[in-house]
């Protein structure tokens, strides 16, 4: 009996995509159908050139169907869809007898994440997601290093800067990006891995502020279990330092705790593909590991500005300048 397993995958032509594609096929493993509205997809070629292609998610759903019936029943589900289609596919892949692995963010408010349990016990299958930081060689050391200090001083305090610009041409706010009903907002889109990291590491949420909030860019101030964190995110160019600009670089991503720089931009390349090993292996990311970062966006999303006051990420000022 073949261990090979049947993948299918929606969104397709979306940017994140040829890493799952990558990953399904890194793992030896076969995609046999992909769905996306959009069909200028030659990545297709150079990875599962047999897959049957769909534009249109009835036809899509209807060859699902007839796999199931002829006794080739898709394996998994790999979604990476907009944001906002995430749940509606999720509940999906499970009825129809696949489990789903999805891209982050996995929704966008806790309450769903709720629902999908239940989906999950009447179906049997499961949902896992893409939760790559917590594989990250940096990442991991970082968490043993801290857990290793709570245990000497069980109430010790981390001082965290997180600092993620990604720049962003005029067609971010064109696209379903720049909607907040579909993505979730900036919070959502950019940082909704940083936020799982965290707290992954120096525990739940326990105060939520945010500072300030553009189309371009959110501030806030998260206190955790064991770290207060500043955080600041922005699309906007115009608010990387100089210096980056000057090398030629659109991105600038930085962690500082109790104001030591965390290296960990390198080594991203596989995690995708170590994502899928572990999934496969039963040991991935579910519903519960989700939930954390998901109400922290959530709340993000919900809060007014209290505008500068208090621990506040030395970037606003960029803002309001």
């Amino acid at each position: 009996m073949s261990n090979i397993k049947k993948f299918a995958l929606t969104g397709a032509a979306g940017y994140i995509a040829p890493r799952h594609m990558k990953a399904i096929k890194d793992t030896g493993n076969d995609l046999v159908a992909a769905l996306d509205p959009y069909d200028g997809i030659g990545i297709m070629d150079s990875n599962f050139p047999e897959a049957s292609f769909f534009t249109e998610f009835e036809r899509f759903d209807r060859h699902i169907d007839k796999l199931k019936r002829e006794g080739q029943q898709i394996d998994y589900v790999s979604i990476t869809t907009p944001n906002y289609l995430h749940d509606a596919h999720m509940r999906w892949a499970l009825r129809s007898g696949a489990d789903a692995i999805c891209e982050k963010p996995l929704v966008l408010n806790p309450w769903n994440i709720d629902a999908l349990k239940v989906i999950e016990q009447e179906t049997g299958h499961k949902i896992y997601n893409i939760l790559q930081l917590r594989l990250h060689e940096s990442i991991i050391a970082l968490k043993q290093k801290v857990e290793q200090e709570l245990k000497q001083n069980p109430n010790k305090m981390y001082d965290i800067d997180l600092t993620y610009l990604t720049s962003r041409g005029k067609w971010y706010f064109v696209s379903w990006k720049g909607d907040e009903t579909k993505s979730g907002g900036i919070a959502s889109n950019i940082g909704v891995h940083f936020y799982d990291m965290l707290t992954w590491i120096f525990g739940d949420a326990k105060e939520n502020i945010v500072h300030l909030k553009t189309p371009y860019a959110n501030a806030g101030f998260l206190e955790l279990e064991h770290a207060r964190v500043r955080w600041f995110l922005s699309v906007k160019y115009d608010y990387i330092p100089e210096e980056i600009k000057a090398t030629g670089q659109r991105t600038y991503r930085s962690i500082t705790v109790d104001g030591e720089e965390i290296e960990f931009s390198s080594g991203f390349t596989e995690l995708h593909t170590r994502s899928y090993e572990e999934i496969l292996k039963g040991n991935g990311f579910g519903l519960d590991e989700a939930y954390g970062s998901i109400e922290t966006v959530s709340t993000i999303r919900n809060l007014n500005p209290v505008g500068l006051k208090g621990e506040y990420h030395p970037f606003c000022g960029k803002v309001l300048s």
